[in-house]
């Protein structure tokens, strides 16, 4: 940070914005509109005069001008389409907005200001550039401060060039010279950068949980050890952990969840005030998630989200978790969609404040390679079409971005190391590799940090520790090249049907440059509104027309390749369906075989039914005339008998009539 910019940052709101506005022309003295358009390109003026009138008037309520007075409808299009915003928010980004397109606005506000510095501000992305006055470039100079924000001393930045300026290549990792007492080797520790300090805490060493803080200078390579202090309020001692996330937090470290030897119940919080080096318990309510390690955190506005990990019973788990920093509530989220299957060890991060991306990561067993996407204003899961060189299956890599593009570092898959370091543009979703280590080098590691920093206008990539068959504590750094950081034209036009129509969808996306846009090519601004709570956004994309064409040529190259492939897809298919067509029509012919037989069958059955009812009356009729042949039989049987007891009777009559008395007469008659 030079010292035009610490003392532009040492003022507090709201006199920092005054500062700046009475710079930019809106002191009374001349016509705002004029100054502006006098310092800076009109895109760029006419957002500064929307975000002014937004800080010291408020909300736009002025009647909408005629259409045909352009200059004066686009002044109000573009304060009316900053909606609600707070005065506050208003006032920052106009800061914002300035200290990116005049990194020295300060010093040549004001020369004779003498202010003590109070380094509070982080701001990776500021582009650090020489004051040029007529022509002549003077060097910048460089403040070195303490952590309380006093002064040590003042260098010229031609000097303090031991450090990232040493970095003369790109593309490449290199191990800068470092000093001091470096820490103990590790990996799974967490890694924060607060103001050009590299801050290193726990990690895991010979299976051993560590609960040390390192910090490394980055602009003198220099590691010192921080001891911490009993709090007042609060006094603890941190806790041995690894697995866990550090994220810087205004001027405090928040370590988040990680393993422990002795593991808690829920998540514990954990916040380091760098002022006072002292540790404290965060204090949250609401339902806390159960306590894990090799989980993603990401900050996101002033909400901590919290996906997946392992649980002390080794369980994996892909649920969420936000945590809000303002009400320090815990609120579980039961998104829409697939998620992501139970994983730790992964990587995640937030583009555009608005869609939280994860790759990789792995189970007990298994690594994967696969790519999801939340969007957190509708809460879905979708899982996008990833492009170009898609990385290999992998977990415990690092990933910081850079603009819109995620570098991902390191990592492995149960056998080895990972070699390649890759980066996705988030807006198009397409893989490249950036470069490639050769050896068993800690870049090649699991469990390795990867923070990004910023020297004289570049981002510069620093890696820390790993393990990848040893435990290593080295420092490697990568300086991206232009090439490795292009960004694309418009990201809304770029981003992938399956995230960009729901982006479309819910969210509207305004482009304030209105009128004053046309011929100019220099930086496009775009400001993301949100009606229920107003959210900006702001990208600024810095393109020569060569950049641009050769952006669109590669895009063309790209989507050429892509047509290739999906025509030869397409061609296969239609061989596919011609041989499935040919197949089905064999065995239409074999139903109709079928059938025709099974009607011939269904006709002989009828013939047989018909028979066999015949029979059966025939068979009925039969047992019929049977009863009656009975009948007859034993109806002659009975005859037979009555004629042989007739005869009986008559052959022994004269004896027995004699007996009974009768007259021999009627005996006589009888025989």
């Amino acid at each position: 940070m030079t010292m035009a910019m610490a003392r532009g940052s040492s003022l507090q709101y709201p006199e920092r914005f005054y500062a700046a506005a009475s710079y930019v022309g809106f002191d009374g003295s001349t016509s705002p509109t004029k100054a502006l358009t006098s310092k800076f390109p009109k895109s760029s003026a006419l957002l500064l005069y929307s975000l002014y009138q937004q800080a010291s008037v408020g909300p736009c309520n002025i009647p909408e001008p005629s259409a045909w007075k352009i200059v004066e409808h686009s002044k109000w299009a573009s304060w009316n389409q900053l909606g609600n915003m707070s005065s506050t928010e208003a006032m920052r980004l106009f800061v914002k907005i300035l200290e990116e397109e005049d990194p020295g606005w300060y010093s040549r506000a004001s020369y004779s200001v003498v202010e003590p510095v109070i380094d509070v501000q982080m701001n990776h992305n500021s582009k650090v550039e020489p004051v040029i006055e007529n022509g002549n470039a003077y060097p910048e100079t460089k403040t070195i401060s303490t952590e309380n924000g006093s002064q040590i001393g003042t260098q010229d930045k031609d000097v303090v060039v031991e450090g990232f300026g040493s970095v003369g290549v790109y593309d490449q990792w290199i191990a800068p010279p470092v000093s001091g007492q470096r820490p103990k080797a590790r990996y799974e520790h967490g890694a924060a950068v607060v103001r050009d300090k590299l801050y290193i805490y726990g990690g895991n060493h010979n299976g051993r949980y560590l609960n040390d803080l390192h910090v490394l200078d980055l602009r003198s390579w220099t590691w010192s050890k921080i001891e911490a202090k009993a709090g007042v309020e609060s006094p603890i001692t941190s806790t041995p952990c690894a697995g866990h996330s550090l994220i810087p937090w205004g001027n405090k470290l928040l370590s988040i969840a990680g393993h422990t030897k002795d593991p808690s119940e829920s998540i514990q919080v954990k916040v380091f005030d760098l002022q006072t080096a002292t540790w404290s318990t965060l204090k949250t309510f609401g339902k806390a998630p159960v306590s894990r390690g090799g989980q993603s955190v990401n900050l996101v506005g002033t909400s901590l989200v919290i996906f997946g990990g392992q649980d002390a019973k080794r369980t994996l788990l892909n649920d969420l978790h936000i945590l809000d920093l303002e009400t320090m509530t815990w609120d579980e989220i039961d998104a829409l969609g697939v998620p992501p299957s139970p994983r730790s060890d992964h990587t995640a991060v937030v583009h555009v404040e608005r869609y939280l991306l994860i790759f990789g990561g792995g189970s007990h067993a298994t690594c994967y390679n696969d790519l999801h996407v939340l969007d957190l204003q509708t809460m879905e899961w979708s899982r996008p079409t990833q492009l170009g060189e898609i990385p290999t299956p992998r977990a415990g890599h690092a990933g910081v971005t850079v603009g819109e593009n995620w570098f991902i570092v390191g990592g492995g898959d149960n056998k080895s190391g990972v070699s390649e370091t890759v980066v996705l543009n988030m807006s198009t979703l397409a893989w490249s590799v950036v470069t490639s280590v050769q050896g068993r080098i800690p870049i090649a590691s699991e469990g390795l940090s990867l923070v990004v920093s910023s020297y004289d206008g570049e981002d510069v990539l620093v890696s820390f520790g790993g393990y990848n068959g040893r435990y290593n504590n080295e420092v490697y750094v990568l300086k991206p090249s232009h090439k490795s950081t292009l960004q694309s034209k418009i990201i809304e036009n770029s981003i992938p049907d399956s995230v960009s129509a729901v982006h479309n969808a819910t969210n509207a996306t305004r482009d304030v440059e209105s009128e004053f846009e046309a011929g100019h090519e220099g930086k496009i601004w775009e400001i993301v509104t949100d009606n229920a709570d107003p959210t900006v956004c702001i990208f600024a994309k810095h393109k020569s027309k060569g950049d641009l064409i050769s952006v669109l040529k590669a895009e063309k190259e790209e989507l050429e390749s892509s047509l290739s492939k999906e025509k030869l897809r397409t061609l296969q298919l239609k061989q596919e369906l011609a041989e499935a067509e040919s197949h089905n029509s064999d065995l239409y012919k074999e139903l109709q075989s079928v059938r025709g037989q099974l009607a011939s069958e269904q006709s002989r059955c009828f013939k047989l039914e018909v028979e066999v009812a015949e029979l059966g009356q025939k068979l009925q009729t039969f047992g019929t005339l049977q009863k009656e042949l009975e009948l007859l039989q034993r109806q002659k049987a009975a005859s037979e008998q009555a004629v042989l007891n007739a005869k009986h009777r008559q052959s022994s009559g004269g004896v027995w009539g004699w007996l009974a008395g009768a007259p021999t007469s009627q005996i006589g008659d009888d025989a």
